[in-house]
């Protein structure tokens, strides 16, 4: 790729919302020049990004490339009010498909664009630039998939993952890797439920809240006082139904996000160090072939086996500077996460001490009159 850089800067990329276009989700864009004050902003739809990732793969002039650990783009957002289209989002998506105004998924979006443009080579494609700044959809020039292809069909290849090692850094990591990946996906898993749990719980408080609501609709001078208590009853349960659903917003929005993304930075690491560990079994096989060639396919076969070798160690060479940075952002992500979740839930949790406190007051009150 060539040496100009991004015209604009990787921190101010944000993805501040979607607007619904029919069945289609369009997602505004918005940046901010480098050493300037304008601003750009423009829309795209998932199948822009989709563009964006195929272009990154596809680089074959790129050293070292399938040693890089490709921010994960998210699926494909599914909005939908069928209860079969939700529980797929849920499968798919997890904690970023739960809000309907997607402000996670666009979170989600906003920090995929944000790690390639701050990724010191993948930031150089022209395909990035294009989806930021041009007005028109780069998405409708599709390429022809070259490298994608390979690295999709090495994905595939399961047998793979147990291939010994020839480096104990890699088979470490792999092995690290491995169960992180599932720890992680189980962690996301779980949360998700207690989500889901709290939002369910907030439904039936909602319920209670207007039953008891019309119960205390009943006239008659022998109801009144029940009609007061049900009402008294009303509001607080109601008051309830509104700290569940804080909650799980929170929820969603902090350590939910955080999980999500740690899970999804588990899986391209691991796609990743598959990629490496193809090469290696195509590396060993060239060896082979070169040690048993014939005197005269002798010179070929060496010579394919240091064109291998090298990429190889290009390869190996990229991983080891990609896992560090990966591990210092996967950190800080998570980290910040925790961070938030605590301190949304320790102002929420005051703000409700302050409301059922009210709450309280005046059932002591009811109960005197």
């Amino acid at each position: 790729m060539g040496e100009s850089s991004l015209s604009v800067s990787a921190h101010s990329i944000r993805v501040p919302e979607l607007t619904v276009d029919g069945d289609t989700l369009v997602f505004t864009i918005t940046s901010q020049k480098v050493n300037s004050d304008k601003g750009v902003c423009v829309f795209r739809t998932f199948e822009d990004f989709e563009w964006l990732q195929q272009s990154l793969f596809d680089q074959e002039d790129v050293p070292g490339l399938q040693g890089i650990i490709f921010p994960p783009l998210p699926g494909k957002p599914l909005p939908s009010s069928q209860p079969q289209a939700q529980a797929k989002a849920l499968k798919q998506l997890g904690c970023l498909a739960l809000e309907d105004d997607w402000k996670s998924y666009c979170r989600a979006l906003e920090i995929y664009l944000q790690q390639v443009a701050s990724h010191t080579t993948l930031s150089k494609n022209k395909a990035l630039e294009g989806l930021l700044t041009n007005s028109e959809a780069p998405g409708k020039q599709r390429v022809q998939k070259g490298i994608f292809s390979r690295l999709s069909q090495a994905m595939g290849d399961m047998r793979k993952e147990n291939h010994k090692d020839v480096d104990d850094f890699f088979q470490n990591e792999r092995s690290n890797n491995l169960n992180m990946t599932g720890y992680s996906k189980a962690a996301s898993e779980k949360f998700l439920e207690v989500v889901l749990t709290e939002q369910r719980l907030a439904v039936a408080c909602g319920h209670l809240s207007t039953s008891l609501h019309l119960n205390a609709s009943q006239e008659g001078a022998e109801a009144a006082n029940f009609s007061k208590i049900c009402m008294k009853l009303s509001e607080v349960i109601d008051a309830a139904k509104r700290n569940v659903e804080k909650v799980a917003e929170n929820d969603v929005s902090t350590l939910g996000f955080g999980l999500e993304m740690d899970y999804r930075g588990h899986e391209a690491k691991r796609e990743m160090l598959l990629r490496r560990t193809s090469k290696l079994v195509e590396l060993e096989a060239a060896v082979k072939n070169a040690e048993r060639a014939k005197p005269n396919k002798k010179t070929i076969m060496d010579e394919v086996k240091k064109v291998i070798e090298k990429d190889f160690g290009k390869i190996s060479s990229v991983a080891k500077e990609e896992i560090e940075r990966f591990n210092a952002a996967r950190v800080h992500l998570l980290r910040t996460a925790l961070v938030d979740w605590c301190e949304k839930q320790l102002k929420t949790a005051k703000e409700d001490y302050e409301l059922f406190s009210k709450q309280l007051e005046a059932c002591e009150q009811l109960h005197c009159d």
